[in-house]
């Protein structure tokens, strides 16, 4: 961020007339229409999303082990939660072709994790968040009749997050290297940084290879109705694909965020 926010107005007669000081901040440069306080707002949002999705031990100082990366994927349960209804609709459907006692069994599933959390007082965010997504795609499915529509939801959002990143690198702002930065206390200063710049570009590319590599495979057996492979696919391509590009992002800003690193001089090296 720059110093904008901190300059003073010249004196103006009329701020005396109106009781206002001469050294007030001058409040138009925080308009929310301005860059500056969009990206501010964006990079929160993706630190706030970065540090739920698992990024959150890196700002801490913690070392990726295995018990971190573990804890930082929900643990065992938020695990069971990510796998569980799927491999639940993946098992009954190949067995019976039942779509409707597929699609209820997975829903189920959702439920009583749900329920579960409630019980113990445990946060119910992954969990809700998990049935909402569950249950709305088995509606779309129940009302196609199609059992790939079950899946649409997903390859929807994998389509979404996939364009949000590669607009971000033809802009020169790519999403992950805000949420890193704002996560880490860094703002946007990693901009005037080649290394961080670049590391960030990388991981932001990563990330876009991932959800563009779930539509390549998936996209097709959408098209061909194959409700199997769809749900292989998705199981195979989900925890699997994810759990080593976290660890991956941690190793990477942890190695461009040393501690005893010192901060690039601001206003040099700027990327275009």
């Amino acid at each position: 961020m720059t110093d904008a926010h901190g300059q003073l107005p010249e004196s103006d007669p009329e701020d005396s007339d109106s009781g206002r000081s001469a050294a007030e901040p001058d409040r138009t440069s925080q308009s929310p229409e301005s860059p500056e306080s969009f990206s501010s707002t964006l990079g929160q949002g993706l630190a706030a999303a970065a540090k739920r999705s698992g990024l959150g031990g890196v700002a801490e100082g913690q070392a990726p082990t295995g018990a971190a990366l573990l804890k930082a994927m929900g643990g065992i349960r938020g695990m069971a939660e990510t796998i569980l209804p799927g491999l639940v609709f993946l098992v009954l459907y190949s067995f019976t072709f039942n779509l409707p006692l597929a699609l209820g069994a997975s829903v189920g599933v959702a439920v009583i994790f749900t329920v579960l959390r409630i019980i113990g007082r445990t946060p119910v965010t992954q969990a809700a968040a998990g049935l909402i997504g569950v249950a709305a795609s088995a509606a779309l499915a129940l009302i196609s009749g199609k059992g790939s529509d079950n899946f649409v939801l997903g390859l929807w959002t994998n389509a979404g997050y996939a364009a949000a990143l590669l607009v971000s690198i033809l802009v020169g702002w790519p999403l992950i290297g805000l949420a890193v930065g704002y996560l880490m206390g860094d703002g946007v200063a990693w901009r005037v940084n080649k290394g961080k710049y670049r590391a960030m570009q990388l991981l932001t590319l990563a990330w876009l290879g991932m959800f563009v590599a779930r539509l390549v495979v998936q996209l097709p057996l959408y098209l061909a109705d194959n409700v199997a492979g769809l749900a292989v696919a998705k199981l195979i391509m989900g925890i699997p694909l994810y759990a080593p590009l976290l660890l991956l992002s941690w190793l990477v800003v942890r190695a461009v965020y040393r501690r005893d690193s010192p901060a690039a001089p601001a206003g040099t090296d700027t990327p275009t």
